[in-house]
């Protein structure tokens, strides 16, 4: 009961300090309560109070009943969490650049504050692969807008020291190294911003410099650049996949056989992939010195990555030429003007020296000719082998092995219905492929493959 009492004499001394008619009702409020607990509460004469007065401070810190909390507060504090929400809603039907901006648009109008930012920034970065604008820079520049202006910039040495505002800076940072991953290289308006933003000294600031120093040294390092946009065409990826591979400017690309959709007389569609390989003229050399006695093998598929497209190729090889028939023939010393095939040096040793070498030589076969198709079945890849025999009359000789892999669903044929004659010899052949592999003779044939496959 003296809680009671006590709680009840503090809320009437906030109402005695406004006026002495609140001083009549606190003591009309005081004989009430004596009146209806005579036990506990004692008849008193009424005193003069003090009254008590309240620092600002403490009145906000003073806890809000939950019936005054209004819904509309509670709604706007998740709205400035589950940023995810505004893409979705306002980007419903197209996910495009120009969405993108509007979303960005109504994040800056909704508040003038920009609270939230932080998190608007990380979600709009982790959304940007949908709506394709990853790399594209300006988009980048609108994002670094969303940050308030002259607000995290340090005024003094002690602030630049302990990382003044981290987590803005730390969101500044995450967003270069985005277009630093994607090879996005800053510009002027980007160092205006950061400048605006994080001041001179920032580490949004270093980012951008370090970023400007090495990407200008290592933009055109790489001799064999893949461009952004990779061809649409089958044929034409396939023509640049397998020149970038022979990496021989006198190899010669040939288009076997187009992508076409033939119907037969009984009305069914046929559907036929296409074929596209390569040779340069070293290898219709060694293919006219191979001997016909020993066999040629089709291996594949082998897989290539172009940015973030596999393509898949396949080779025909052969085994390495026996010791006993093999023949050194004398290096030109005019093949190769950019670094001598052979160099005869004569060295003094010292008694430290060792004359022995630990090196592990593989010999492997000659690869012979490339090619890429769409499925990768054998009689498929025995067209191709028959349009080889035109510039390579050895190969009706030669007898060719195919040693083919479960590649993947796009080479496995994705055709409705296909002519009898593709499905009727194909289980036959599989069926002969399979029983020579079971033997133990064919597995000591496959070990220089694996080693092949291992060092590629």
């Amino acid at each position: 009961m003296k809680c009671a009492r006590c709680l009840l004499q503090l809320q009437c001394l906030r109402l005695v300090g406004q006026s002495a008619r609140s001083v009549a009702q606190y003591g009309a409020l005081l004989q009430s309560v004596s009146s209806s607990q005579p036990n506990t509460l004692r008849s008193t004469p009424l005193q003069a109070l003090r009254g008590f007065h309240g620092s600002p401070g403490h009145a906000k810190g003073r806890p809000v009943p939950a019936e005054f909390i209004d819904e509309d507060d509670k709604k706007r504090d998740k709205s400035l969490v589950a940023h995810d929400d505004l893409f979705e809603r306002v980007a419903k039907e197209v996910k495009t650049k120009a969405t993108f901006n509007k979303v960005v648009d109504v994040f800056i109008k909704r508040d003038v504050r920009r609270r939230g930012h932080v998190e608007f920034i990380y979600a709009a970065l982790k959304k940007m692969p949908e709506f394709g604008v990853e790399r594209d820079l300006v988009v980048y520049n609108r994002l670094l807008d969303v940050f308030p202006k002259e607000v995290f910039v340090p005024r003094n040495y002690i602030q630049r020291m302990f990382n003044h505002y981290p987590r803005q800076q730390e969101c500044g940072v995450q967003l270069l190294e985005q277009m630093e991953n994607y090879g996005i290289m800053p510009n002027m308006e980007t160092k205006v911003l950061l400048v605006q933003i994080f001041g001179e000294k920032g580490h949004p600031m270093r980012k951008y410099q370090r970023i400007m120093y090495w990407f200008p040294k290592f933009k055109h390092v790489n001799p064999f650049p893949v461009p952004q946009q990779l061809p649409e065409d089958p044929v034409d990826l396939a023509r640049f996949s397998l020149t970038r591979i022979a990496n021989d400017r006198d190899a010669k690309v040939t288009v076997h056989q187009l992508p076409c959709t033939d119907v037969t007389e009984s009305g069914e569609q046929i559907t036929q992939p296409h074929i596209v390989g390569i040779q340069s003229p070293s290898q219709v050399e060694l293919l006219a010195k191979h001997n016909p006695s020993r066999p040629v093998f089709v291996e594949g598929p082998f897989p290539l990555w172009l940015r973030k497209k596999c393509v898949y190729y396949y080779v025909l090889r052969a085994d390495p030429t026996p010791p006993d028939e093999k023949v050194e023939e004398p290096f030109d010393p005019e093949r190769c003007l950019d670094y001598p095939l052979q160099l005869e040096l004569d060295l003094d040793r010292d008694l430290g020296d060792e004359e022995s070498f630990d090196v592990e030589d593989v010999d492997e076969g000659p690869v012979l000719a490339m090619c890429m198709t769409s499925r990768g079945e054998q009689a498929i890849l025995n067209q191709w082998i028959s349009g080889l025999q035109e510039n390579n009359p050895i190969l009706g000789r030669v007898p060719t092995l195919f040693r083919l892999d479960a590649g993947p669903r796009e080479l496995q044929g994705a055709a409705d219905t296909e002519s009898a004659h593709h499905h009727g010899p194909e289980p036959e052949t599989q069926k002969e492929e399979r029983q020579p592999q079971e033997e133990p003779e064919v597995k000591v044939e496959e070990e220089p493959r694996t080693s092949q496959r291992m060092k590629r």
